[in-house]
């Protein structure tokens, strides 16, 4: 195996799909709107919750650390919790089942006014699934960060971001740009002053 030849493949997959992504209008009009719905969600005093599994866990509490620590430069923390502590995780899904660790923890914690972020690289992680129809019954806005086909999720949250990948591995790079993206957007309007 041509270990070089695996990595120039692969740096050259994932430039493909970002191109393919950022040049398609309507998905660059979601993400202004992923921005704007944080922006509005902050701005009116509401927090921000985020959820996945495995990678796209991390992703979610990487997302959330942003908010509440920094991203580039010094300013107020804001509002945003990943959902899924080990002891809560643990303690949910022995009483109640796998697929309750995020809704139980959304009914507890969020309020109207508030946003959940999903992470899925397939669209159809029940538990997920569980906690968007927790949101909506709480009047909680929702975004899906998903990929394939979206899923069962594409067609229940308020705003599916869908990355046109296969694998997971290419969807989540797609979704830490995504991330990344968002969070400037969202503190070049609410601290202008640090850019």
């Amino acid at each position: 195996m041509d270990l070089k030849s695996v990595w120039i493949n692969n740096f050259k997959e994932a430039e493909a799909l970002m191109n393919q992504f950022s040049a398609d209008p309507e998905q660059i009009e979601k993400c202004s709107i992923f921005s704007k719905m944080l922006i509005d969600t902050f701005k009116s005093g509401g927090n921000v919750f985020s959820c996945g599994n495995g990678g796209s866990h991390c992703d979610a509490m990487h997302f959330a650390e942003e908010f509440t620590g920094r991203y580039r430069k010094d300013r107020k923390p804001l509002g945003a919790l990943a959902l899924g502590d080990p002891s809560h995780t643990t303690c949910v899904s022995n009483d109640y089942g796998f697929e309750h660790i995020f809704s139980r923890q959304l009914e507890g914690l969020g309020r109207k006014g508030d946003l959940l972020l999903c992470l899925s690289t397939s669209g159809n992680s029940k538990n997920v699934i569980e906690a968007v129809k927790t949101a909506q019954s709480k009047g909680i806005k929702t975004v899906g960060l998903l990929g394939k086909s979206g899923g069962e999720l594409k067609n229940l949250v308020d705003l599916p971001i869908v990355v046109p990948a296969k694998t997971s591995d290419r969807i989540q790079e797609v979704h830490i740009k995504l991330i990344h993206n968002v969070i400037e957007t969202v503190e070049r309007e609410l601290f202008p002053e640090n850019y």
